[in-house]
């Protein structure tokens, strides 16, 4: 809909892109390059043929326009738009200079409730899909209580405790530890992660190797059940690696020993390690790292990290979340105090020990679901 602002009359033309240049060749006129994405009033203009001269001989003369419609007020069209490159005119219907109108511009799309509905249904569908999925990885069968009516074994007392086989609960595969150093320095803190540059600098290219290896671990997984021992034994080096230099310079701050340049184990107050899997699901590595992990990317995600807008409306940040809170409260307390409070120190190791489960479970290294739960302590608990 275009309605006219000044006296006179308007066209408004619909023709394909090269028969309007060519009609426009030599015309100094303006080209809308984009308006404000929210509906708004801001339009941006273009300037083209700077030094044309020409005057277009009047539009609704010309054959080519495939819509048109001219007049004084209120002038619409409607088009069915077909394929192809098109361009909309607004002009003086006398092809003169200093057009001034207001244009509206909209669509309408056949079965779009129709359209609407399918993806409703096929979301929902795709939801319980994924809850299934989900409670799949995360329940596990467990051994059945002796019921009321049941049997027991001849010679046995009537309530017999579990035994000592079905109490036991296997361990995690990740080992994680984070040992704090008794005689911390109250200030070096301040610096730690300005010495760790060169660490941080190699790191990215390993999560680089990490992130392309783990895709080819990925399809070897999928056709064998297998993740390749030469790719797993270099991820479980990076895991290492950046779990010094987080203890040392970010996510912990419990020691002042330098982190070694090597993948390999070493002798250093954080230390990690991953139990290889003989054999991993080739159904699960198409659903671990995108889907079953959800619950657990949100509860480490809101304790490593908060989310919010910032206050210019320009987008979406990211701040150290709970963590950084606590590592920030322990290392004001050694300043002050020169000591490192322990059980603050516990609750940190435990909140990068859920992490880095997490990170070895979407990495494709285990099957086992990580469990709903905080372990505190610099060492992995006794299971």
């Amino acid at each position: 809909t275009v309605d006219t602002v000044q006296t006179g009359e308007v066209f408004v033309g619909i023709g394909s892109n090269a028969d309007v240049e060519a009609y426009l060749e030599g015309v100094e006129h303006d080209a809308i390059t984009s308006t404000d994405e929210w509906g708004g009033s801001r339009v941006r203009y273009q300037r083209q043929n700077v030094d044309g001269t020409s005057t277009p001989a009047p539009p609704a003369s010309q054959s080519f326009w495939v819509a048109q419609a001219s007049g004084a007020g209120s002038r619409d069209i409607v088009w069915p738009i077909t394929s192809g490159k098109w361009e909309v005119v607004v002009m003086n219907a006398d092809g003169s200079r200093n057009v001034t109108a207001d244009v509206k511009v909209g669509g309408k799309a056949d079965h779009l409730v129709a359209i609407s509905i399918g993806l409703g249904v096929g979301g929902v569908v795709l939801l319980v899909i994924g809850a299934g999925l989900i409670v799949a990885g995360v329940v596990r069968p467990h051994s059945r209580d002796l019921a009321v009516g049941d049997q027991a074994a001849p010679g046995a007392p009537a309530f017999a405790p579990p035994t000592a086989a079905l109490e036991t609960v296997e361990a995690y595969p990740l080992r994680f530890e984070g040992h704090l150093d008794p005689n911390l320095s109250r200030w070096q803190w301040l610096v730690k992660w300005f010495l760790a540059i060169p660490h941080f600098i190699i790191l990215v290219l390993l999560w680089v190797a990490f992130v392309v290896l783990t895709f080819v671990a990925f399809f070897a997984i999928l056709f064998t059940g297998r993740y390749p021992r030469s790719i797993f034994d270099f991820n479980v080096g990076v895991l290492r690696w950046s779990w010094r230099v987080s203890y040392y310079a970010t996510s912990a701050l419990g020691t002042d020993r330098y982190p070694p340049f090597t993948l390999s184990p070493a002798d250093y107050p954080a230390s990690l390690d991953v139990v290889y899997p003989e054999h991993l699901s080739r159904g699960l590595v198409l659903v671990k790292s995108w889907l079953l992990a959800i619950p657990h990317l949100l509860i480490v995600g809101t304790l490593t990290s908060s989310w919010g807008f910032s206050g210019d409306g320009a987008g979406l940040f990211t701040s150290g979340g709970l963590l950084g809170v606590l590592v920030l409260v322990a290392v004001v307390a050694l300043l002050f105090t020169g000591r490192y409070p322990a059980r603050l120190h516990d609750l940190v190791v435990g909140i990068n020990r859920w992490s880095y489960r997490v990170v070895i479970y979407v990495a494709l290294m285990t099957d086992r679901y990580p469990p709903f739960q905080l372990d505190q302590g610099s060492s992995d608990p006794v299971e």
